[in-house]
Protein backbone atom coordinates (compact mmCIF):
# COMPACT_ATOMS: atom_id res chain seq x y z
CA UNK A 1 0.00 0.00 0.00
CA UNK A 2 3.07 2.57 0.81
CA UNK A 3 4.78 1.59 -2.52
CA UNK A 4 0.45 2.61 -4.52
CA UNK A 5 0.68 5.70 -2.17
CA UNK A 6 3.90 6.99 -2.84
CA UNK A 7 3.70 6.97 -6.64
CA UNK A 8 2.55 9.84 -8.52
CA UNK A 9 -0.55 8.51 -9.55
CA UNK A 10 -1.12 7.41 -6.22
CA UNK A 11 -0.54 10.33 -4.90
CA UNK A 12 -2.73 11.99 -7.90
CA UNK A 13 -5.90 9.97 -6.55
CA UNK A 14 -5.30 10.28 -2.92
CA UNK A 15 -4.96 14.55 -3.99
CA UNK A 16 -8.08 14.09 -6.03
CA UNK A 17 -10.07 12.11 -3.37
CA UNK A 18 -9.12 14.90 -0.29
CA UNK A 19 -10.75 17.24 -2.18
CA UNK A 20 -13.92 15.42 -2.66
CA UNK A 21 -14.14 14.17 0.95
CA UNK A 22 -13.06 16.50 2.76
CA UNK A 23 -15.69 19.55 2.26
CA UNK A 24 -18.65 17.30 2.40
CA UNK A 25 -17.68 17.39 6.66
CA UNK A 26 -16.88 20.72 6.62
CA UNK A 27 -20.34 21.86 5.06
CA UNK A 28 -22.11 19.58 6.90
CA UNK A 29 -20.39 21.22 9.85
CA UNK A 30 -21.26 25.00 9.20
CA UNK A 31 -24.66 23.70 8.72
CA UNK A 32 -25.01 23.39 12.42
CA UNK A 33 -23.77 19.57 12.97
CA UNK A 34 -20.77 19.92 15.88
CA UNK A 35 -22.61 16.96 17.72
CA UNK A 36 -25.20 14.88 17.70
CA UNK A 37 -28.23 15.79 19.93
CA UNK A 38 -29.23 12.38 20.33
CA UNK A 39 -28.72 9.54 22.80
CA UNK A 40 -29.35 5.95 20.93
CA UNK A 41 -27.31 4.62 17.78
CA UNK A 42 -31.02 4.81 15.75
CA UNK A 43 -31.67 8.34 16.46
CA UNK A 44 -28.46 9.40 15.89
CA UNK A 45 -28.13 7.65 12.30
CA UNK A 46 -31.35 9.13 11.50
CA UNK A 47 -29.89 12.96 12.52
CA UNK A 48 -26.56 12.38 10.12
CA UNK A 49 -28.77 11.04 7.64
CA UNK A 50 -30.86 13.77 7.60
CA UNK A 51 -28.11 16.15 7.70
CA UNK A 52 -26.80 14.37 4.40
CA UNK A 53 -30.27 14.47 2.22
CA UNK A 54 -30.06 18.64 3.62
CA UNK A 55 -26.22 18.86 2.28
CA UNK A 56 -27.49 16.90 -1.28
CA UNK A 57 -30.29 19.03 -1.81
CA UNK A 58 -28.24 21.81 -1.53
CA UNK A 59 -25.55 20.98 -4.01
CA UNK A 60 -28.59 20.30 -6.17
CA UNK A 61 -29.59 23.31 -6.04
CA UNK A 62 -26.02 25.20 -6.60
CA UNK A 63 -24.90 22.47 -9.19
CA UNK A 64 -28.33 21.52 -10.61
CA UNK A 65 -28.70 25.15 -11.93
CA UNK A 66 -25.03 24.47 -13.81
CA UNK A 67 -25.83 21.13 -15.30
CA UNK A 68 -29.45 21.80 -16.92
Amino acid sequence: MREKIDSDKGRAIHAHRMGLIEPVFGHIQQRGLRCFTSRSQSKVDTQWKLFCIVHNVARLLVYGRVAA
